[in-house]
């Protein structure tokens, strides 16, 4: 929690008017003379912007060993006839400051201000963001009867100051499209509208918040910005781009906001869930914030390497995200103009290092019901068939397979070693590898052999095995798409203790497959002496498998053998779980096929499914038992993090400039030192960390949400710069409401609806947008909200409001990523030419939230309206106006489907041609039109029918699903494009 609220003692009205519009240190109101200077306001973004970059916090670019961003550091240049004022006013270009060469100069204005500071014997502030926000007294505005709520009287306080007046408040179909699209990311029909305006009780516009709020879109709605700032994605990114399976993270994510889950536990469960007490599934699925990492699959690449820029994104992200800081500014060196620290930086990757990424199945309630329905109805046919099974043939072919096989006996190492990886002897013998892998790892395991002359080992088994911690289960862990769960066994050789290397011969496969070009799949290729070929069940992930080798000359005596594998491929595909047996068989051991049971173990009930599934009398029964398990869904798996043990954990150095390849001293876990340290006694690990960043510790902790909600509504945060709190951001347009917001979202119970609703229901939020001449003159970009929002709506927004106004919108929620239609150029543009398969069903018309994100090729229609790539953590999307916005809603197929829909939604029915006009305008508009607006529309519809009735213009080209073409409809359908076009369309006003 943050601190408790001190309330301070109620300054004069015309001092705390000045606070609010000349911030200072901790939002400190003074009553301010003429001659006083402001460090914070005045003084510091002349210094940062003209001296930090050689006199900052950065000692490697630091001149003259001065240092201007600590008072003590530059007290010797201090004061009013100070070296300092000497450089700035003198006419000597050889010591002048800024230097000529930096192209930067000091104004006249500037000039006066350090003239003012430094006779003052230039006093310093802390920067306002590192410190606690503290919630002040409410101002006390003169026109308090405009006030609805606390945050009117910091407005109006200010507005008052500045010689203005708040709009009137919109009106009431504006403000309930304003009011659904905030909230819901989707418009109200008509007759919502017209209920809304048609309550005159009281609580009508309260009862509506109330509604939305508790909408399940509104989770889908708020999700997106989340999303932006957790770089989400479908692809791995690079130029492969291949997909991933991170949408059940994407779904927590709407699930946590529906349920107003508070933000200091949304950050936990992103950052630490794995490591909460009991961690459920949901905790561990929101680890999935930082497996949005991109992966290079390149040929060739150093996975540790690229494992490296994952850390620098999350430290980044991490940064910008619960801190508003720039963070990754000091990646390769201290940062120029905030007091954080090159050494700062990797200690703070260190706090984020020591986690394993690994998957997760999620199955879903309709997976596991589909799964157990037919796995009943296999063991039913099984039962049949071993009900009407000839048991004398079952006995001959059991004697058969007798004769063929060996006994095996596991052996549980005594010692399982490897270079990076960290390798686990498991309770049944098997071997468990984890941690960190590269291109060539070596496995050294220490079998404990027991054998006689008389008994003497003679065979080697090697056994791969499937683990639900293992990407796609295993047996390897390869973890590029198209090999996830793979290895490439490359050599396998056996010594003795002394060094007496064991011959290996005849060797055998359950299975293998080799898919990466290396030739045939011969178990043979483990023991040629050649790292470029080997053994791989590639395409069988998830299954069993086994190899056997023979020993030229058997064992005869209890010793211990090294067994040393080798995985050596230009990615990394070492194994991931594993045991060996060994046989005392006198014969040549040979492998069984993949699934066989043990035909000398008492699993006889195993043995005899295994012949139904083999035997020629059974092929019907084989053919239904096939085409059952074809049917099997897939468990879908995603991407999450899991802590290593404290007694393993990941060394993180210090990169010299940043570099992968400059690692240098080991650095140990902890926040920049400009902030106070993680709890005392609190082990300094990525829990603990979490927890820090919603605590008191942590001044930015609800200030940066606070602003990012407000920027949500208004188009601009209270604090410009989202991204960027630090010294180098533009001071808040209204610090005081900025901290009052943030001390109360932590009161609030760190609660997204409760500050939702706090905004919505100002007076501020509810004016009208309409600008007058004298507000575009004196606040063209509405900083001091004088007026209510007005700005374009964000492109997947544009699309779902012209779905629910067509009625094509589906409601349907979560699951994997969906293909709306668009040109099919999109995708082929990326890597491999690949297609786009334009989903069928409802699933075509599923919220833009649910639409595949495709990095290298982001869905175009929202690529035009600045939609985020996934690529990076996006804070503040770009908007901008361009003629391609109008061309896509004009011409794309996808629209033009939306269009016709519209336009038969309510033009098939018996009405006028007025009618019509005005339920297509209100379907998208929401508001009636004027009698001057339904006559365009008419007129437009008149002057293009007749052109379809000609020929000049052909039907089809305009009507992409109706069947035959229908003239008047394609008409229409041209009314409602040029509807879905319109600026009030695609603008929140």
């Amino acid at each position: 929690m943050l601190p408790a609220v001190s309330p301070r003692p109620h300054p004069s009205l015309w001092a705390l008017l000045l606070g609010i519009f000349f911030p200072t240190a901790g939002w400190v109101t003074q009553s301010l003379g003429e001659d006083q200077v402001s460090f914070n306001r005045e003084i510091r973004p002349i210094l940062a912007g003209n001296c930090y970059d050689c006199h900052g916090p950065d000692e490697e670019s630091r001149k003259a060993d001065l240092r201007l961003d600590i008072r003590e550091e530059a007290e010797a240049v201090l004061g009013a006839e100070g070296e300092l004022w000497q450089r700035i006013v003198t006419e000597d270009p050889d010591d002048l400051m800024p230097p000529a060469d930096s192209h930067r100069e000091l104004s006249s204005e500037q000039i006066g201000l350090l003239k003012k500071w430094l006779q003052r014997d230039a006093p310093y502030e802390e920067h306002w963001a590192f410190r606690p926000p503290l919630q002040s007294e409410l101002p006390e505005p003169e026109t308090a009867d405009w006030i609805r709520n606390p945050i009117d009287t910091f407005i109006l306080a200010r507005l008052e100051l500045e010689g203005l007046t708040p709009s009137e408040e919109a009106d009431r179909y504006t403000l309930i499209r304003r009011l659904f699209l905030d909230l819901t990311g989707l418009p109200p029909t008509p007759e919502e509208a017209d209920a809304f305006v048609a309550d005159v009780s009281p609580d009508a516009y309260e009862k509506v918040v109330d509604r939305l709020l508790d909408s399940p879109r509104y989770g889908e709605r708020w999700a997106r910005p989340w999303l932006d700032l957790a770089r989400y994605a479908d692809t791995n990114g690079y130029e492969k781009d291949r997909p991933r399976t991170i949408w059940p993270y994407r779904d927590w994510v709407v699930g946590a906001i529906n349920k107003d889950m508070p933000y200091d536990q949304f950050t936990v469960e992103q950052l630490a869930g794995d490591m909460l007490p009991g961690a459920t599934r949901d905790q561990q699925v929101a680890t999935g914030f930082h497996r949005n990492t991109m992966i290079n699959e390149e040929g060739g690449i150093d996975p540790l390497e690229y494992r490296y820029y994952s850390m620098v994104d999350r430290v980044a992200t991490t940064g910008t995200v619960w801190m508003g800081l720039s963070i990754g500014c000091a990646q390769c060196h201290t940062h120029k103009y905030d007091p954080i620290t090159h050494t700062d930086y990797f200690r703070f990757m260190a706090l984020l290092n020591n986690a394993d990424e690994v998957d997760l199945d999620v199955p879903t309630k309709e997976i596991l019901q589909q799964k157990k329905a037919i796995e009943t109805q296999v063991a039913s046919l099984e039962e049949e068939a071993m009900g009407e099974m000839d048991r004398q043939a079952f006995e001959k072919w059991a004697a058969a397979l007798r004769a063929k096989a060996v006994p095996w006996k596991q052996i549980r190492p005594s010692k399982a070693e490897a270079g990076m990886p960290r390798l686990h002897i498991l309770k049944d013998g098997s071997v468990f590898a984890a941690g960190d892998f590269t291109k060539r790892e070596e496995y050294r395991i220490t079998l404990p052999i027991e054998a006689t002359k008389e008994r003497p080992v003679t065979a080697l088994r090697l056994d791969v095995l499937p683990d639900a911690r293992l990407p796609a289960h295993g047996p390897g862990i390869g973890f590029y798409e198209g090999r996830r769960g793979d290895f490439f066994l490359s050599e396998l050789s056996a010594k003795t203790a002394d060094g007496i290397r064991l011959a290996l011969t005849d060797p055998s496969a359950s299975y293998g497959k080799i898919s990466i070009g290396s030739g045939k799949a011969d178990p043979g290729n483990v023991i040629d002496g050649e790292g470029s070929t080997g053994w791989s069940t590639a395409q069988r992930e998830g299954e069993a498998h086994h190899l056997v080798l023979n020993f030229e000359t058997p064992i005869a005596e209890s010793v211990e053998i090294e067994i040393e594998m080798l995985f050596e491929r230009h990615f990394a595909a070492a194994l991931g779980r594993f045991s060996f047996s060994v046989s005392h068989a006198e014969k040549t051991a040979q492998a069984l096929p993949s699934g066989t049971p043990d035909p000398h173990g008492e699993e006889k009930d195993a043995l005899q499914r295994w012949f139904i599934r083999t035997d020629p009398a059974f092929a019907e029964t084989r053919k239904k038992i096939d085409a059952l398990e074809d049917r099997i869904p897939a468990t879908p798996a995603t991407l999450v993090m899991r802590e290593r043990p404290p007694s393993d954990p990941r060394a993180t150095h210090r990169h010299h400039r940043g570099e992968y390849l400059n690692a240098e001293e080991s650095v140990k876990p902890a926040v920049p030192e400009v902030f106070p340290p993680l709890p005392e006694g609190a082990p300094a690990n990525r829990l603990t960390f979490a927890r820090w960043l919603v605590s008191e510790s942590n001044p930015l902790a609800a200030r940066v949400p606070v602003n990012r909600a407000w920027q949500a509504f208004f188009g601009r945060g209270l604090l410009k710069s989202s991204d960027d709190f630090g010294t180098q951001s533009p001071l808040p347009s209204h610090p005081e409401l900025l901290d009052w917001l943030a001390v109360e979202f932590v009161k609030k119970g760190w609660s997204r609806k409760e500050l939702h609703r706090l905004i919505v229901s100002s007076a501020t939020y509810r004016q009208s947008s309409t600008i007058s001449s004298e507000l575009l003159v004196a606040d063209p970009e509405n900083v001091l909200l004088a007026r209510g929002p007005r700005f374009r709506l964000d492109g997947e927004i544009v699309r779902d409001q012209a779905l629910a106004a067509s009625g094509l919108l589906s409601e349907k929620m979560g699951g994997p990523g969906v293909y709306p239609p668009q040109p099919e150029s999109v995708a082929k543009m990326a890597y491999g030419n690949q297609t786009w398969p334009i989903s069928k069903g409802e699933d075509r018309h599923r919220r833009s939230l649910y639409t595949f994100a495709k990095r290298t090729a982001p869905f175009a229609a929202f690529t035009v309206f600045d939609g985020p790539t996934g690529e990076s953590c996006v804070a503040r999307r770009d908007r901008s106006n361009t003629p391609l916005q109008a061309l896509t809603l004009l011409n794309d197929s996808m629209y033009l489907e939306m269009a016709e829909a519209l336009a038969g939604r309510e033009a098939k029915r018996e009405r006028s041609s007025e009618e019509i006009a005005t339920a297509l305008f209100r379907r998208v508009l929401v508001r009636p039109p004027s009698a001057e607006e339904t006559s365009q529309l008419i007129s437009y519809f008149e002057t293009q029918k007749p052109r379809f009735d000609s020929g000049e213009l052909r039907a089809a080209e305009f009507l992409p699903t109706a069947k035959p073409a229908e003239p008047e409809l394609a008409a229409w359908t041209l009314v409602a494009r040029a509807l879905l076009n319109l600026d009030e369309t695609i603008t929140k006003e």
